[in-house]
């Protein structure tokens, strides 16, 4: 299969803060970049040459993205299969269609790594209030979660007793919920893992992460857990990578449960805010990985050079009377500041994204928190 060469065009079916640094890593690489998104301004924009501003399903739109593209990839997996499949009938796309199917559904995501053997947590899928309540009364306490959309924290609801499961299920408002019963963590981890059209793979050392209300706080690798934990989940990674097909990247997150034991929690197939710190930490950042996937060129060295960490910046951060003073932490040892171009800053919103670097991962880690309470002193933003 021939790879796809620097001056070639790159479509993203997506045009978010994922679509813009991989965009950025694309340019840098020598290539065109063509995006579709909905917002007309979406913080790719800048970075690409042309742009389509359309809904994800509009199938006509996407085969228009990948008529002049010689390869379309995602930032984002919601995209209706009709719009997938138009693109690919003009273009490769990568992450192929069927991946995309199997992951967008959270009950089908959790069947399949049922089915393929890979760990999991007990779960049940429900559509209706009383089945909901079953499930709470069988699993005991619940994370009952939409099946479609509903990520950082949205279309989400804990529910500790029957009683309340009902509600919690119509309160949500989604035809199929899945109901997962609550896990004793010890950790949350993450692998992110790329793969070529030839089957090619390289797994990025795991990450450890820290999530506030379902969404992510900071990320740090190396992650510091033992050989053991390393090995199995980069295993567990690497397998679902391979018997998914995927081609592009996949980020597995994981629990480490207090007995020591490892489970899927859910599986994104593209960049991911998890692995933002490859950028400061990794011989190859996982946004110019994608690009060396998504076009079958030779996979970069995921060797970590230098530990980092990262730390979110939602639009809590931008909720007081000023704008938030950022000049004071770029003075800071090791700490750059990432913004995506966002226009509208509002509660829970990615903003943009600090990183840190330090000679251990607890130094980069401590950077990265310090930064962040400075900017966040004087506002109304939470600090974790």
């Amino acid at each position: 299969m021939s790879a796809i060469l620097p001056g070639s065009t790159i479509g993203f079916l997506g045009g978010g803060q994922l679509g813009r640094m991989a965009a950025m890593a694309a340019r840098t690489m020598g290539y065109d970049v063509h995006v579709l998104d909905p917002e007309h301004h979406c913080p790719a924009r800048p970075l690409a040459s042309h742009v389509i501003t359309a809904p994800w399903g509009d199938a006509d739109a996407a085969a228009k993205l990948a008529e002049g593209a010689d390869v379309v990839t995602i930032e984002i997996e919601q995209i209706p299969l009709p719009s997938l499949e138009a693109a690919e009938r003009r273009a490769p796309l990568r992450p192929g269609p069927q991946v995309l199917w199997t992951v967008q559904d959270r009950a089908r995501q959790k069947e399949w790594l049922r089915d393929h053997g890979f760990p999991l947590g007990p779960f049940a899928v429900v559509r209706t209030a009383d089945e909901t309540t079953a499930a709470v009364r069988s699993l005991g306490p619940c994370i009952v979660k939409s099946t479609h959309g509903g990520y950082d924290g949205r279309g989400q609801a804990r529910v500790s007793e029957p009683a309340d499961a009902a509600a919690a299920f119509l309160g949500i408002g989604a035809p199929v919920c899945v109901a997962e019963r609550f896990l004793t963590l010890a950790a949350e981890l993450s692998v992110m893992v790329a793969r070529t059209p030839e089957g090619e793979m390289r797994a990025y050392p795991p990450a450890r992460n820290h999530h506030t209300h379902g969404v992510l706080t900071w990320s740090v690798i190396p992650s510091s857990f033992d050989d053991a934990v390393v090995r199995r989940a980069t295993e567990i990674a690497c397998g679902i990578a391979e018997q998914l097909g995927v081609v592009g990247l996949i980020a597995v997150e994981l629990f480490l449960l207090d007995d020591g034991l490892l489970c899927v929690n859910e599986l994104a197939p593209r960049p991911h805010n998890t692995y933002h710190h490859s950028e400061r930490a990794c011989v190859t950042s996982q946004f110019e990985q994608l690009v060396r996937a998504v076009c079958g060129l030779p996979l970069g060295d995921t060797d970590v050079v230098r530990p980092a960490a990262i730390y979110n910046l939602l639009g809590e951060v931008w909720s007081g009377p000023d704008a938030p003073d950022i000049t004071g932490v770029l003075g800071l040892p090791g700490v750059r500041l990432h913004l995506y171009g966002k226009r509208e800053a509002r509660a829970g919103r990615k903003m943009g994204h600090l990183s840190a670097c330090g000679e251990t991962s607890d130094m980069a880690l401590a950077r990265v928190v310090d930064a962040y309470k400075r900017i966040a002193a004087g506002t109304k933003g939470e600090v974790a």
